[in-house]
């Protein structure tokens, strides 16, 4: 096994890599909010992509943009299909959610969960409370000073809100451009490696590119399929609003382990159904966990060995340490990049230091030259 000695020239090297590495690193930390529409745009191609290569070359469409303008009306034809089932049954149950806080609300006894002194406390403070000081100039004005930084808060997120929607035309348009020269685009990038190594990188983007496929599948399947089981189950128990909170669980478990903050919205529902019903609130808790555990079950015996068996990519744990290093440091621009960069890390350290005996090219003698490699994604 044939070892590169370290010499001042590789660890100079090694040093102006690393250098580089962070520098791109506190530059794309840097411009994390003008990258994030282009990121997002890019996720959404990446995902569009094989529908529209669907279009265009099975269907034989005879033009891109038909081909993207059909993959565009298409997705957001089954978003309205979804909307225009879902809106009656959601729709109903928030009306009849509301109708249990109102009821609630208005037979509330303030006895049940204030003792009496402190209602005597404070009906003892309203009495002495002296209106006429608190209507005085300097105090309207100390008013005035704290009341203004929220009501500028008010106009601020009024013009976020009109940014935000901007955003998302801006997003919009990214996609549209990127869908129209997605092949090039990525050629492209591959075109700009060193032949040297482009053979090497190709090979790792393609293992990233497999890995971040079959999860993707995978999890949506699983989430897809567990949040379909969490609303059935919910609504046997009569939760209120156990379509939304099921389909919210499905949504969740995506990322792996995180559907267990859905607990506390059915939680919270699960009052208001105590309060309708007259059950115990324990019980009720109760019923929720058992669906909550079945499905686990579910999930971890027969879903994940089911349809991720076959799936060579990451470790849900590694997922979650990923998401949560990548968010922590860049925000939503980490959360975006964390699995493509995470693979991408793991397939290098597999093919540079565990697989120490790979075997390096002798490099072309100075009479011949040397011969360009193409390679095509």
């Amino acid at each position: 096994m044939n070892k590169r000695p370290y010499t001042f020239d590789r660890v100079v090297r090694m040093l102006i890599g690393l250098t580089i590495l962070v520098l791109l690193f506190l530059l794309v930390k840097r411009l994390s909010a003008v990258l994030l529409p282009f990121l997002i745009a890019w996720l959404l191609a990446y995902l569009l992509q094989p529908i529209v290569h669907f279009f265009q070359f099975k269907l034989k469409f005879r033009s891109r943009i038909l081909s993207i303008a059909a993959t565009l009306l298409g997705f957001l034809g089954v978003v309205v299909a979804v909307v225009w089932i879902l809106t009656p049954i959601i729709t109903n149950e928030i009306q009849k959610v509301s109708h249990l806080i109102v009821d609630y609300s208005q037979n509330i006894n303030v006895n049940s969960f204030l003792p009496v002194s402190w209602q005597n406390e404070i009906r003892n403070y309203l009495s002495h409370l002296d209106i006429q000081s608190i209507l005085q100039d300097e105090n309207i004005m100390a008013g005035i000073k704290k009341v203004a930084p929220q009501l500028w808060d008010l106009i601020y997120g009024s013009v976020d809100f009109i940014l935000g929607l901007a955003v998302v035309l801006v997003v919009f348009l990214y996609l549209v451009f990127i869908l129209l020269d997605f092949e090039n685009i990525s050629n492209g990038m591959v075109g700009i490696i060193p032949v040297k190594y482009r053979t090497l990188v190709v090979e790792i983007i393609e293992d990233m590119e497999a890995g971040m496929n079959r999860y993707f599948r995978g999890q949506s399947l699983i989430g897809l399929i567990v949040g379909v089981l969490c609303a059935i189950g919910l609504s046997i128990i009569q939760l209120p609003l156990a379509i939304v909170a099921g389909l919210l669980v499905g949504i969740l478990t995506i990322v792996p382990y995180l559907k267990i903050v859905g607990i506390i919205p059915c939680a919270i529902l699960g009052l208001l159904q105590s309060v309708e019903t007259g059950r115990s609130y324990v019980s009720i808790l109760l019923g929720i966990g058992i669906v909550f555990i079945v499905v686990q079950m579910l999930e971890d015996f027969i879903l994940t060995p089911k349809i991720m068996g076959k799936v060579t990519g990451l470790n849900p744990a590694v997922i979650m340490l990923s998401l949560s290093i990548w968010g922590s440091l860049m925000g939503m621009v980490g959360l975006i990049i964390a699995l493509p960069l995470t693979t991408l890390i793991i397939s290098y350290y597999k093919r540079f230091v565990l697989k120490d005996d790979i075997i390096e090219e002798p490099l072309p003698l100075a009479n011949e030259p040397e011969q360009p490699t193409n390679v095509e994604m």
